[in-house]
């Protein structure tokens, strides 16, 4: 009967086989130090003076790169402010690619239309304000009440002074651009800029619920939902107010430009031209506005200073009580005194750039209190 035996375990290996096995020896590096002392005083001192290199490398970076930020910053809230105009061709069949298409083509024809119109007049208007308002200052004082206040104060003289100092022989442009060279540099840079906030613009307005879509997948899914409905909202009303401000510049605009050219003011197209900007700055815009158009119709005569003031102001309750909640009724509503501080400390941290966008960020802050931060503190 065969017999089977069991096989052994300890059995030795060949001479060969076992210089193989032992031939992988480690190697001694030497015995692991002790971790660093994070406590001891010149730990501490060198990671806060890299911490604080770091911060200003980064900080001047930033600096540097301002301009830039603020491109993309207006490139932004301009995309936000047409695409309520491309939700408009979309509802009705357009893809976003076509819709979006539509409204640049739509605005650039605007503004080739307005270009070959208005700048030529314009043009000719504001070399002759430019040309003629050493001698328009010089009208002033044929006023009592302002001849007054130049010989209390002396108003008029100062003013005057500064203009012949800046308007001299014609080159006010140079003067202001700093030279021959700083008027090329300032042209180029204009166009640069427009063209860039343009192109800034179109891939916004193209991208857009694309970059939202990113964004939200940094959200936690169960709070997704709400996050969405919360940015969907924040970009409608943004959009909504800086489209409805713009109409209400606008308006204010060709308000001027016919009172102007009805009682006779002169320079009512450059005048409807800066009322237009001024139309964007919040609270004192058309304070500014009106203090120019009033200032330029009194070197004409005091009864058309009188008529374009009263009519200013006439304009200015209508707006506010009549056109502006008709056209912002899907805006963000937001109280008088955060509008000031919001303005404040955007002109102050942009200049005007600041003060235009200071207005619809403190909206969207405001929906994100409202919606977020107050339901919590209520339910705590």
């Amino acid at each position: 009967m065969a017999r089977f035996t069991k096989p052994r375990i300890g059995v030795k290996l060949p001479p060969m086989l076992r210089r193989k096995a032992t031939s992988k020896s480690v190697e001694d590096f030497g015995e692991a130090g002790k971790p660093v002392d994070t406590t001891h005083p010149f730990y501490f001192g060198f990671m806060v003076t890299v911490g604080a290199l770091l911060a200003l490398t980064t900080l001047r970076a930033l600096a540097s790169a301002s301009a830039v930020f603020i491109l993309i910053i207006v490139s932004i809230f301009l995309a936000a402010g047409l695409n309520p105009a491309v939700l408009f061709f979309q509802n009705r069949g357009l893809k976003r690619g076509a819709a979006v298409g539509a409204v640049m083509a739509s605005v650039l024809l605007f503004v080739a239309v307005f270009i070959a119109i208005a700048v030529p007049p314009l043009l000719d208007q504001g070399n002759q304000l430019l040309e003629n308002a050493p001698q328009l200052i010089r009208d002033l004082n044929n006023n009592a009440f302002i001849n007054d206040l130049n010989i209390k104060y002396g108003v008029i003289d100062s003013l005057q002074t500064k203009v012949d100092s800046i308007i001299k022989d014609g080159q006010f442009a140079i003067t202001a651009f700093g030279g021959v060279i700083g008027v090329g540099k300032a042209v180029v840079s204009g166009l640069v800029s427009t063209i860039t906030i343009l192109t800034l613009t179109l891939y916004f307005l193209a991208s857009l619920p694309q970059v939202v879509e990113i964004g939200l997948k940094f959200v936690p899914a169960s709070r997704r939902s709400r996050v969405s409905k919360l940015v969907n909202a924040i970009i409608s009303r943004v959009g909504s107010f800086v489209g409805g401000q713009a109409i209400i510049a606008a308006l204010a605009a060709i308000f001027i430009l016919i009172m102007g050219l009805i009682i006779g003011m002169p320079y009512a197209g450059p005048l409807a031209v800066i009322v237009l900007v001024c139309g964007f700055i919040p609270l004192v815009g058309h304070f500014i506005g009106m203090t120019i158009v009033t200032l330029v119709s009194l070197t004409a005569s005091v009864s058309i200073a009188v008529i374009a003031l009263t009519s200013y102001l006439i304009y200015v309750q209508i707006e506010n009580y009549v056109i502006t909640p008709r056209i912002m009724k899907r805006s963000l509503s937001i109280p008088g005194l955060v509008t000031i501080i919001a303005a404040l400390l955007g002109t102050s941290l942009l200049g005007l750039v600041g003060g235009l966008l200071a207005v619809p960020i403190a909206a969207a802050i405001l929906l994100i209190l409202d919606e977020v931060v107050f339901p919590r503190a209520d339910q705590s």
